[in-house]
């Protein structure tokens, strides 16, 4: 089981704080550092510093990391024309030297859009499917030769296709709980399907969706690696999961219920269940930034017993 560390930089943070969880994250030997895409905090708090944007965070923390991988989670469709996203990921994979992954959804947060002066289309999407088909055949194409896509929502004609990433193929991320359209998407464009914040039960109803869609469209199921993505609090002692719960406004029995929540041993088990379903890797959804600690018990007490 891979864990991999997922940030939520707009409920407040600087790059400067992000570069320290990212080193972290690579010191303590965690497989990659992810981070969600919006310009607008959720719930309550301030939001303060303000929103940094994920692809210049990824761009600036490829030039000051070795290992881990880079992604994220998922960047809004919304956000960027899909020609202009192959090259700025393209660009930061190279400054990784091969270590970006993207993950590409359809936005769906209405007010930060509104507050930042950024178009909500309605079909969201149908759009999505686009973007992904003009990404991936950017990417694709060779070189000396152009890509044209012709759609509903884009139009390219004669692309040169360019920059090259440095990996032969960047991994896509498709995800989401939709039954119908989700995993057929994620069939045809997807090397991983990532459930976000689902139960054991959903989980395992969701990845079975997506593996049918994947064998309807001719391509094997286990091409897909399988992911969740929940909000982790894990403590010594029953009374350190409550400090730690409490630190995110947060309550230990929900998180319990709803993520990954107890202590090293209860958390264990509970990762295995979501094994069980079929997940191959976790995204641990950090939520309070400064707790290096807390990254530091998961790796020494929870990620040690998932790794043989």
């Amino acid at each position: 089981m891979d864990l991999r560390i997922f940030t939520e930089p707009q409920q407040g943070a600087t790059y400067d704080t992000l570069l320290t969880v990212a080193k972290a994250t690579e010191d303590l030997g965690f497989d990659a550092f992810f981070r969600s895409d919006h310009y607008l905090k959720m719930g309550s708090g301030d939001g303060l510093p303000g929103p940094t944007d994920a692809w210049i965070t990824l761009a600036g923390l490829a030039r000051e990391t070795k290992r881990i991988r880079l992604g994220t989670l998922m960047t809004a469709g919304t956000f960027r024309l899909p020609g202009v996203l192959a090259i700025q990921v393209a660009q930061v994979d190279q400054m990784s030297g091969g270590r970006v992954e993207l993950g590409l959804g359809a936005g769906w947060f209405e007010e930060e859009h509104t507050a930042y002066g950024i178009p909500f289309p309605k079909e969201k999407v149908a759009r999505l499917e686009e973007q992904l088909a003009i990404v991936t055949g950017l990417w694709a194409t060779e070189l000396g030769e152009t890509f044209d896509f012709h759609g509903t929502y884009y139009d390219l004609k004669d692309s040169p296709a360019l920059p090259k990433p440095a990996q032969r193929k960047i991994p896509v991320l498709v995800g989401g709980q939709g039954t119908t359209r989700t995993p057929r998407l994620a069939a045809r464009y997807a090397d991983e399907f990532n459930m976000p914040f689902g139960s054991i039960e959903d989980s395992e109803l969701q990845f079975g969706r997506v593996r049918a869609a994947a064998e309807e469209a001719g391509r094997e199921a286990g091409e897909i690696t399988y992911s969740n993505a929940l909000v982790v609090c894990v403590g010594k002692d029953d009374a350190e999961v409550a400090r730690r719960a409490a630190a995110i406004g947060r309550e230990a029995d929900e998180l319990k219920a709803n993520g990954l929540a107890g202590t090293p041993a209860e958390v264990v088990e509970r990762i295995g269940r979501y094994a069980e379903a079929g997940s191959e890797r976790i995204y641990l959804q950090i939520l309070d930034l400064s707790d290096l600690d807390h990254l530091e018990l998961i790796s020494s007490q929870v990620q040690s017993q998932l790794r043989p």
